[in-house]
């Protein structure tokens, strides 16, 4: 996710609790997520959306983040 911010996102995943926080639950659902489709964890479609729509809220607020960090450092 986001490569062009791989040394930004380091930086602030040990600098930025809310940050870290955010990553963290992307993640998160990322591995759930895959693991519904895979049939390893029960899960419906409806139910499926739903994370895919909060980890698409997430990664919008993470590229934010990662957008207003690198013009206060530019």
């Amino acid at each position: 996710m986001f490569p062009e911010y791989r040394d930004l996102i380091s930086k602030l995943k040990t600098s930025d609790h809310h940050f870290q926080r955010l990553f963290d639950k992307h993640n998160e659902l990322d591995e759930r997520i895959q693991r519904m489709e895979q049939g390893i964890e029960p899960g419906t479609h409806e139910q499926i959306e739903t994370l895919k729509k909060e980890k698409l809220l997430l990664k919008d607020q993470l590229y934010d983040l990662l957008r207003k960090a690198s013009a206060a450092t530019t």
